[in-house]
């Protein structure tokens, strides 16, 4: 059973990877029972035995790959789905957003996620409300991304069922949708600020400076590893700042419990989360009265000037080799204009002259320190020689991930004698820096021991959270199926309405004949009995429904029509007729004369006979 387990999930991850490199779709990060179950639902479809096989006609039926990814991407949302969670982003969450928008910045929110739509225009309807219409269509932009191409296809027309909208209130019904056809359409003014595109979460780079992210029901699909990586791009799309941090909207199943560094809990039971932003991203809290009644807090443009007008040239480089800042100084020392902020700094002169900078980025990033080199000479086309210290300091996030490097150049040709005494100085740093480690060291041993006391606890959080996640995915895969099989009985009932409908009129057709009409099968049992043929031989239709013709009793000699019946059925005649002698029911004697004609099926199959009969 070991073995077999084994190789079905071989076999899993085989067509998992071929998946990816045929058509770019990456479920590796998937939780493996939920694909398992998804993948397997539709090969049972097929009446295809294993994984292996199921590749195998992938590559031979391109169009199955369609059908397998809408069996993937399990695409169950609604409007305004949970609501208590929505009632508390609307009360609470929107009015703060709002608020620190209070200068009439534009107000971003990202759907990840969004699978037909509903939820994006669930938030659309919520900020048109708070902000007002006119302000919502100059202020807002939605951005609303999902994997499923088809998926976006429905969600871009806007266009939804009854059954779709039933969870609007009627007054938001009315406000916010046309009906077009039958269907509640979206109103097109404010579907413009609406924007649907493609993003993979596990490989395209997120919608940044967000407000709100909502992302509900996703993550849960994610094994732990995935879930980590889309989380840390979460935390740098949204904003975070002085004046608050972005908001985070989960669905009911993920709690974060492992991921209290990048978000904190606004409302946990709403999975409403803000972003955490370390102590080292933050600036410096001034006092707001310096002892002479001067709030310093009303004067920004102070610090930044003070930054601006500073004796030492600096340039900030970023993680991708810009140049991303240059204050007063270095823009005189180097010639630097405006126009070469933002350009690679490869592009310009500073990166080699006076000394080659990229190398010493280089190598500040990859020791983890400040690096400098001392006494670079820089000369002039006068002949003129100017000898600066170069002192590159890598800056990182959390300690981890580079930002990029702060590069300052500090005029020493005034102060040679005094590179000794500067050098023994930098020594005293780098003891001190030394001890410094020392104490972290210390401090890390201590943060072991405790944290060795918590991952007992942490491991049946994580445990119960997988559980949960497990559960809630299962609970959507049900909920998927029972969607189609409410789409699939409401198919049925269309078809047997009009199959009743049919037999309806049928029934009417030989119901209106004069000539009494009975229609038997292959085997000679009857099938209708028409109204007419109750008249002649006093038996109603219930009596005689599935009972053999040949033995009926009644006052028809129905063992001689045998040899008119067999050669229609046996399709060596299409018209046999014979007169016979019969009693009816009221017991007087008839000549009957009957007609015998096949009943063929669309394929020309003869299923049975029509037999006529009236009195000659």
């Amino acid at each position: 059973m070991n073995d077999q387990a084994h190789g079905d999930g071989a076999q899993l991850e085989n067509l998992l990877l071929f998946l990816q490199q045929s058509r770019g779709f990456d479920f590796t990060g998937y939780k493996r029972p939920s694909l398992e179950r998804r993948i397997t639902r539709r090969i049972q479809m097929l009446g295809i035995g294993a994984f292996e096989d199921y590749r195998d006609y992938l590559e031979v039926h391109t169009e199955e790959f369609a059908h397998l990814f809408n069996t993937i991407l399990i695409n169950v949302t609604s409007f305004f789905r949970d609501a208590e969670a929505w009632d508390y982003l609307a009360r609470e969450v929107v009015p703060q957003i709002l608020q620190r928008k209070a200068d009439g910045g534009l107000v971003r929110v990202w759907s990840a996620g969004c699978a037909a739509g509903q939820e994006a225009y669930t938030i659309a309807m919520l900020l048109a409300e708070a902000m007002g219409e006119q302000e919502y269509r100059e202020r807002v932009k939605v951005y609303a991304t999902d994997i499923d191409e088809e998926a976006l296809s429905q969600a871009r027309l806007a266009s939804y069922s009854p059954k779709e909208v039933e969870a609007l209130e009627p007054q938001r019904l009315e406000r916010y949708f046309d009906q077009v056809n039958g269907r509640y359409v979206f109103r097109s003014d404010l579907r413009r600020s609406v924007i649907f595109g493609r993003n993979d979460l596990m490989q395209d780079a997120p919608i940044s400076r967000l407000d709100l992210l909502v992302c509900r029901n996703t993550l849960m699909y994610f094994n732990a590893e995935t879930q980590a990586k889309i989380l840390a791009r979460f935390h740098f799309a949204l904003n975070g700042d002085g004046r608050g941090n972005g908001t985070l909207f989960l669905g009911r199943a993920e709690m974060l419990l492992t991921h209290g560094q990048l978000f904190t809990p606004v409302e946990l039971k709403c999975r409403i989360f803000a972003k955490v932003v370390p102590p080292s991203r933050r600036a410096p809290p001034l006092p707001a009265d310096n002892g002479n009644g001067v709030d310093t807090n009303s004067n920004p443009r102070l610090r930044e000037q003070a930054l601006e007008e500073s004796p030492v040239p600096r340039i900030v480089v970023d993680a991708n080799g810009a140049l991303a800042m240059a204050n007063a100084r270095a823009r005189v020392l180097f010639s630097i204009n405006a126009k070469d902020i933002g350009r690679p700094l490869s592009e310009l002169e500073i990166s080699y002259r006076p000394v080659a900078l990229r190398a010493l980025i280089e190598q500040a990033h990859a020791e983890r320190r400040t690096v400098t080199r001392n006494s670079v000479e820089r000369r002039f086309p006068d002949g003129q020689v100017q000898y600066l210290d170069v002192v590159v300091a890598p800056l990182f996030e959390d300690g981890a991930k580079p930002l990029g490097a702060s590069v300052a150049f500090v005029d020493v040709t005034r102060v040679t004698h005094l590179q000794e005494e500067l050098r023994r100085s930098q020594e005293e740093i780098q003891t001190t820096n030394e001890e410094l480690q020392s104490s972290n060291e210390e401090l890390e041993t201590t943060n072991e021991e405790l944290q060795s006391s918590n991952e007992e606890l942490e491991t049946t959080n994580e445990e119960l959270q997988s559980t949960n996640e497990e559960l809630e995915t299962m609970n959507e895969e049900l909920q998927s199926t029972n969607e189609e099989l409410q789409t699939v009985n409401e198919e049925l009932r269309i078809r047997s309405d009009e199959l009743n409908h049919l037999n309806a009129f049928f029934t009417s057709v030989l119901g209106s004949l004069r000539s009494g009409a009975i229609v038997v099968n292959g085997n000679l049992d009857v099938l209708m009995w028409n109204h007419r043929a109750e008249d002649m031989w006093g038996l109603r239709a219930d009596e005689v429904q599935g009972k053999g013709l040949l033995n009926l009793d009644v006052g028809l000699p129905v063992a001689e029509l045998r040899t008119m019946i067999r050669p229609c059925l046996a399709g060596e005649s299409d018209f046999q007729e014979v007169t016979l002698d019969a009693v009816n029911r009221r017991g007087k004697k008839i000549r009957c004369h009957v007609t015998c004609t096949p009943l063929v099926a669309g394929s020309k199959k003869r299923d049975g006979v029509i037999l006529m009969m009236e009195e000659a």
